[in-house]
């Protein structure tokens, strides 16, 4: 995915040759059979878990069953795997979903749990949440050093383009690409373009856990972002520039923001 492989490009600029690398299709994370077996043969010392099942609002209404049920799945047998095994450190991706609808702003780690999710992605956010729970209570009980980064929305190489279940920004890049080829006269775009965003490229989150995956202070959770918001209007300008199309944006307010 985006995240993992932000991460293999960097360790293995850095040099680093011992990488424990498994496609889905060798390495079920939702499978606990699976996971146990590559655990016991492999025996990493620090794990990354990065793996998810991640989409925007409209793969987050059409598919609530599969976001709650495979991230739990895939978090919770990486995480007690990670425990059994003896795993020296773990770095484990949260997200802001996580955070209440109605969080005050700039978002505060000490915010979580306060108050109720946004409705268009809870199965989602209650998953990672008992993600972060999971970390948590293994370094209360037993005494671990897993860590939670809860990283702002993510762009960059290997984004997901998909058509319907790709967040906003390959999203849009695609739609607009998509309109120049086609000469069409618009663009839809979702919502009313007046909700801000904070955006972060992939890389720069690699650095952030990469130190912290060396620091020994052990935090609940820690956010991960750019201080930067950007309007999904002014978004959809900048990449309506860059594509160079000509047409116009069309801003559906009957569509969710």
């Amino acid at each position: 995915g985006l995240v993992g492989q932000a991460f293999v490009r960097k360790l293995q600029f850095d040099g680093d040759s011992s990488l424990l690398l498994r496609t889905h299709v060798e390495l079920d994370l939702a499978n606990q059979g699976e996971v146990s077996n590559f655990f016991s043969a492999e025996k990493p010392d620090f794990v990354i878990l990065a793996a998810v099942k991640v989409g925007g609002i409209h793969a987050n209404s059409i598919y609530p069953a599969k976001f709650i049920f495979e991230n739990l799945m895939i978090q919770g047998n990486v995480i007690h795997q990670s425990y059994l095994h003896g795993v020296k450190k773990l770095v484990y991706l949260g997200s802001t979903c996580a955070y209440p609808k109605q969080t005050p702003q700039p978002m505060k780690e000490g915010n979580l749990l306060t108050g109720s999710l946004e409705p268009t992605n809870e199965p989602y956010a209650v998953a990672k949440i008992a993600g972060l729970k999971m970390c948590e209570s293994y370094n209360m009980q037993y005494g671990t050093s897993y860590r939670t980064v809860m990283p702002t929305n993510l762009y960059g190489i290997h984004d997901n383009f998909h058509p319907e279940n790709s967040h906003v920004i390959p999203g849009m890049m695609r739609r607009i690409h998509e309109a120049k080829m086609a000469d069409l006269p618009e663009v839809e775009i979702w919502g009313s373009g007046l909700p801000k965003r904070e955006f972060l490229f992939v890389d720069d989150l690699v650095e952030a856990c990469l130190f912290l995956l060396d620091y020994d202070k052990y935090y609940s959770a820690v956010n991960i972002g750019s201080q930067e918001e950007v309007s999904i209007r002014e978004l959809a300008i900048m990449i309506n520039e860059v594509v160079g199309y000509k047409g116009r944006l069309a801003f559906v307010t009957s569509k969710p923001d």
